[in-house]
């Protein structure tokens, strides 16, 4: 009895992998804010410091920590809600063919 490889047991070769360039958005320009990437690291370094102050056994300053991550995490979150609405205005007057 004779070993088949999976591509011809299926009769079909395996798909080819992704490429960032099969993704590109037609005319649109990547729009970044900054400030939600920093956010982000905000939020990521305040966690990590309460985390390490919990394993201390620093509870007090381990739940200020928390707090403060919480009112971090929703800043970027607004951040982001906020920069989606602004510059989603601005790709929306693009297509009605209007200068920005």
């Amino acid at each position: 009895m004779e070993k088949s490889s999976g591509a011809a047991a299926g009769g079909s070769a395996p798909p080819s992998p992704f490429h960032m360039e099969d993704f590109q958005l037609e005319g649109k320009k990547p729009v970044k804010n900054p400030f939600v990437p920093i956010g982000a690291l905000v939020t990521a370094g305040v966690l990590t410091a309460g985390l390490i102050s919990f394993r201390y056994g620093n509870s007090q300053l381990g739940q200020k920590l928390m707090r403060a991550r919480v009112v971090a995490q929703g800043a970027t979150v607004a951040l982001m809600i906020g920069s989606a609405y602004y510059y989603g205005d601005q790709i929306k007057l693009f297509k009605k063919g209007s200068s920005p």
